[in-house]
């Protein structure tokens, strides 16, 4: 029996039997009555390791492999884990990890531009998946990555990890509850103090140990700078999509959540590099966007050197009702009650913290599911995180074009033709955009 087979069978024996109320399953990995769950890590010098450590708190998983075009990168993070006993193989190339078949799942922890093709391509060889956020870097691609899950039946978790909080869930219950009264406005923010303006650098030679045709893979060819590499590659548009994209799929995602809503009618943005006119990056620091629902408006806003948001917040999603409004961010949830004749209309909640690590959740969620196979239970699957991805990529079509812009769910597309050329991300470099 193969070692993926036999992991998913005694899962489900446990499962059936009832000896899963005794025998806990991340007990019975733990004690080698079933292998564990081996997996790679592609990208590791920011969120990849990050979600690697989470991973390994839980006695279910075993790193086995990491992937990075960084050598540099790469040996400083397989000495780290070789100080925890931990030895891993290493690969400069992803597809050496997925030609591996005791490796069954992968991390995704790389620029974004890379996310489709690299999930698409573990898929089809047969690996479980948690792929960071945004899932995607474009609605072409976010919907290739659903129909390649689809077509694969394989598990994928997308890096929304709030999702897997309790006090996000407990807002979102308030929410559901009907107490605030008819919310007519949701507003979510990112407000980032502590960026600040990226200073303009010459092209450079690439560093000794770095792979750059690998690292830009099926994004523009341009020579090696700086400022486009590592974390920086955010706010560039070959690679991402600026901080609506990093941050709005968190707290958008919560606003679209709390009001059980799918697509806009329509969205407008506007903004610009407001704070930082001059400095090297491409995407706006100040923005505003309104979609627009049926029944509601919803309105993003970010900046960047800012850290007095709404509500003294540097990032949140708030749902103002005509009872009452409820604020929420990493750090807790509140409600702050309207008034009627100098009484509250309702109850007033004071700051519920944050209980737990949203991360570690997530991480096991993940676990879970891969033992389980009941797709169902994942809280952030890829059609979910593919569904967010694609209305903050609407937001930024909609500064891109300048104008107010319609979507057409029948059509998944916009009415207007110029939106319309930027549903794709165009491949480069001899690369060919993923199929399913």
């Amino acid at each position: 029996m193969k070692r993926r087979n036999f992991i998913q069978s005694s899962s489900v024996l446990l499962a059936t039997t009832g000896l899963g109320s005794i025998i806990p399953l991340d007990l019975f990995a733990s004690n080698n009555f079933a292998n564990k769950i081996r997996f790679a890590v592609i990208g590791v010098n920011g969120m990849g390791w990050s979600n690697l450590n989470a991973l390994l708190k839980d006695s279910r998983a075993e790193c086995v492999a990491l992937c990075d075009v960084d050598k540099n990168v790469l040996n400083r993070r397989k000495a780290e884990l070789a100080k925890r006993s931990i030895n891993v193989t290493t690969a400069t190339d992803y597809k050496k990890l997925l030609e591996n078949k005791d490796i069954d799942a992968i991390v995704i922890g790389t620029p974004d531009h890379w996310h489709c093709k690299m999930m698409v391509d573990a898929l089809a060889a047969g690996k479980d998946i948690y792929v960071e956020k945004p899932a995607g870097n474009s609605i072409e691609e976010c919907n290739i990555m659903v129909a390649a899950q689809n077509k694969y039946n394989k598990v994928v978790q997308v890096g929304q990890w709030q999702r897997s909080q309790k006090h996000f869930a407990d807002a979102m219950a308030y929410v559901h509850s009907g107490k605030l009264g008819n919310v007519r406005l949701v507003k979510a923010w990112a407000y980032q103090g502590w960026m600040k303006a990226i200073p303009v650098l010459p092209d450079s030679a690439v560093p000794e140990g770095v792979d750059y045709d690998a690292w830009l893979g099926p994004a523009k060819k341009q020579p090696f700078n700086q400022n486009r590499f590592h974390f920086n590659f955010r706010w560039f548009w070959d690679y991402a999509g600026g901080l609506m994209t990093d941050w709005g799929v968190h707290m958008i995602d919560f606003g679209l959540l709390g009001m059980k809503a799918e697509n806009p009618i329509s969205i407008v943005a506007s903004g610009g590099k407001f704070a930082n006119p001059n400095d090297a990056s491409e995407t706006p620091d100040t923005l505003t966007t309104i979609f627009q629902f049926k029944d509601f408006n919803l309105q993003w806003e970010h900046a960047t050197g800012i850290d007095g948001g709404p509500y003294n917040r540097n990032h949140g999603v708030a749902f103002i009702g005509n009872n009452g409004t409820l604020v929420l961010n990493r750090q807790g949830w509140e409600v702050i009650p309207e008034k009627a004749d100098g009484k509250d209309k309702i109850e007033r909640i004071e700051l519920q913290k944050s209980v737990d690590d949203g991360l570690v959740k997530h991480a096991s969620n993940f676990l879970d599911v891969i033992q389980s196979r009941k797709m169902e239970d994942l809280n952030a699957p890829i059609e979910a995180g593919a569904h967010i991805a694609n209305i903050c990529q609407m937001g930024n079509i909609a500064y891109k074009v300048g104008k107010k812009i319609y979507w057409d769910a029948e059509k998944n597309k916009f009415t207007d033709s110029e939106a319309n050329k930027y549903l794709s991300a165009k491949y480069h470099n001899g690369y060919k955009m993923p199929t399913a």
